[in-house]
């Protein structure tokens, strides 16, 4: 078969994971769609500043919002956070995050264990040495006893120490032995699988149960989670730890998700991002939104293209227009995604000239080109690939909001009654 014959893929691959976990109302692995989670910064002990987080995170699109509990005050907590959360309609699902002391926490306040709808424990800091086995035990039996799917969340800052330890033995005894830092990627993935097969040797179900490893490096996560999805068939949580503030952050985070969803790997993703000083904590939600919608995964809201510019526009117009046209998508929303169900799969293009303007345009469900320098003053509309009207003058957006509003009402409201 020549070159042009080749059909050249376009699509992500399959997913790795055979096995579906439900945790509350969700279902994540296998072909589910992938779930977007986020976590609190708050003391959970404070119900207000929590229930308030929560509710943000869940109403930018959070499906998963994992809270902290590490204390009395925190667990006592939680059981008031969820009545409060129902009360004003807010129903995602709480993940409890437990380090070192989870198992004496669940075991003084049940009511807590009834209020969350998973549990994540990380094997590194369950308890040290003697103490760890018999404490994961106890994690794991309060899990099947309230029937609560666990993420088993490996972190490499946190990394047991035992496994570590012994697997750093065997490549010290090796004639030639890899370099320290692929045994510890090795460390990793071993203590993730081996606190699963303990997990299910305990009696939690196969089905009830989530992998993660966690690493700050774009290279060592790819690495660690190419190697995890060859060694095992559970739904997987993705996430780069720490990956830090603002645009880096987003860089590092988007890049490696990026990654490994498109070779099929991850049914769950969160974006650890630092945020801004006084700067909203669901920025994270929003990233990793766009990081699936941009591999084509899931539509979470109407796509504007825009064209960067460049020598041939010498108005900024264009900017200023695909900026009014992105906040006039932001304020309908709301209204438009109870009535409109379908509408996160519009296109919009707004172009800067007639170089590609007319062409992205007629790829696009609307699409406006404006004229560039030395262009006469008329901006075409296209509607679904054919030139509909055009536009002149300085009320450009004005105009054009209209005509989404009608092609929204028209194209999208059959799916509604259907």
């Amino acid at each position: 078969m020549d070159s042009e014959q080749t059909p050249l893929e376009a699509a992500p691959a399959k997913r790795h994971s055979t096995r579906c976990v439900r945790i509350g109302p969700l279902v994540i692995g296998a072909t589910a769609p992938v779930v977007v989670q986020s976590m609190t910064d708050t003391a959970t002990a404070d119900i207000t500043a929590t229930v308030a987080q929560v509710a943000e995170l869940a109403r930018a699109g959070s499906e998963l919002v994992r809270i902290t509990i590490n204390d009395e005050a925190a667990a006592a907590a939680v059981p008031r956070i969820r009545e409060q959360l129902l009360a004003q309609g807010v129903e995602v699902p709480l993940v409890g995050d437990f380090h070192f002391n989870g198992h004496k926490l669940l075991k003084r306040h049940p009511a807590c264990a009834e209020a969350i709808a998973k549990m994540r424990i990380n094997p590194g800091n369950v308890g040290k040495g003697r103490r760890r086995d018999p404490q994961f035990a106890e994690m794991v039996e309060i899990a099947c006893r309230y029937e609560l799917p666990v993420r088993i969340g490996v972190n490499w800052g946190s990394l047991d120490e035992s496994v570590l330890t012994r697997l750093m033995d065997a490549n010290a005894a090796r004639r030639e032995p890899h370099p320290p830092e692929a045994v510890m990627r090795n460390a990793v993935v071993t203590s993730a699988i081996e606190s699963a097969t303990q997990a299910e040797a305990l009696g939690l179900p196969s089905d009830r149960i989530v992998l993660s490893c966690k690493m700050s490096g774009v290279q060592d996560l790819v690495a660690v989670y190419r190697d995890l999805a060859r060694r095992c068939d559970y739904p997987l949580h993705l996430g780069l730890t720490e990956a830090g503030m603002g645009i880096p952050g987003i860089t590092a985070s988007s890049a490696a998700l990026a990654i490994l969803l498109q070779e099929g790997i991850g049914d769950t993703i969160r974006v650890s991002l630092t945020p801004d000083p006084g700067g909203s904590r669901a920025r994270e939600v929003e990233v990793a939104q766009q990081v699936l919608q941009s591999l084509g995964l899931r539509d979470f809201t109407p796509r504007v293209t825009a064209c960067p510019g460049c020598g041939r526009t010498s108005s900024d117009y264009f900017q200023h227009l695909a900026e009014q046209v992105r906040s006039f998508i932001d304020r309908r929303m709301p209204e438009w995604r109870v009535d409109y169900p379908g509408v996160e799969q519009l296109r919009i293009a707004v172009m800067g000239c007639v170089v590609n303007g007319p062409g992205e345009s007629r790829h696009a469900d609307i699409g406006i080109s404006l004229p560039g320098a030395g262009e006469q003053p008329a901006a075409p509309v296209f509607i679904d690939g054919e030139r509909a009207v055009t536009l002149k003058g300085e009320q450009l957006a004005a105009e054009l909001e209209p005509i989404i509003e009608s092609y929204v009402a028209q194209r999208f409201a059959s799916s509604k009654s259907e």
